[in-house]
């Protein structure tokens, strides 16, 4: 369904792309933290629930449960869960892997393979909030997978569009494993600052997520458009579009 306008006076424009009595889906703005962190700057999940109070005239605290992320810099689609029952079965959802993401990236260079899967181990290194690719069976390690293809390329910027489905959710997972193998995602400052400059947005976008209904199991399709704007300009919109209805359709993913 088209976006509509999500009002957080002083704060960056959102938009609602599903709500009901259940769920709350919103397009993500950029460089806007998911959750409370150190910085201090106001986050999405309590922008969404002064919004809920505001617009539902609800009175004490308002429920909002997050089943997902997305890093900071990043912007798309995501889904909230507006009561506790939801949330759990939106959260098993994650666990059966019944939820359905689908990212858009820009990365420098072009991949070996015009598809194919990524699996490594990651460690988190939560001092410098860094993540690493590991040998298998280093403690405390988490597996991560995820399918690609490339969309389309542009040699003369050197950059490629990549489709991306995450088969896990490991923290800056996309961002490491496309470094990982010399690809690093345009913009990003943390996993490929020998290539990209500073103030470069990083192209990283939450195109599609999907999942049953908790209540009524019906498929609720999330879907949200980049920018236009460098470096997802050097693409036609339509493959955009083609993309999401593909996701839309159950080929998510099948590459």
């Amino acid at each position: 369904m088209p976006a509509e306008p999500l009002h957080t006076s002083g704060h960056p424009r959102m938009a609602i792309l599903y709500e009901d009595n259940h769920l709350l889906g919103i397009e993500k703005p950029v460089n806007v933290p998911t959750q409370e962190d150190a910085s201090g700057d106001p986050d999405l999940l309590s922008l969404l629930k002064e919004d809920i109070k505001e617009r539902y005239d609800k009175p004490g605290n308002v429920y909002l449960g997050l089943v997902h992320r997305l890093d900071r810099p990043v912007g798309g689609a995501m889904i909230f869960a507006k009561t506790s029952k939801a949330a759990s079965r939106l959260s098993e959802a994650v666990r059966s892997r019944k939820f359905d993401k689908s990212y858009m990236a820009v990365v420098r260079g072009i991949p070996g393979k015009q598809s194919g899967r990524l699996t490594d181990f990651l460690l988190k290194d939560e001092r410098t909030n860094t993540v690493r690719v590991v040998p298998k069976g280093t403690p405390d390690s988490k597996e991560a997978i995820l399918d690609y293809r490339v969309l389309g390329s542009s040699p003369q910027d050197n950059l490629s569009l990549v489709q991306i489905t995450l088969l896990t959710g490991r923290s800056h997972q996309i961002r490491v494993q496309f470094s990982h193998i010399g690809c690093p995602l345009y913009g990003d400052q943390k996993y490929g600052s020998a290539v990209n400059k500073p103030g470069e947005q990083i192209a990283l976008w939450s195109l599609y997520v999907g999942v049953p209904h908790p209540i009524t199991k019906e498929p609720v399709d999330l879907i949200s458009m980049p920018p236009r704007q460098y470096p997802w300009n050097l693409w036609e919109e339509t493959i955009y579009k083609q993309t999401a209805e593909n996701c839309t359709a159950g080929y998510n993913g099948n590459f």
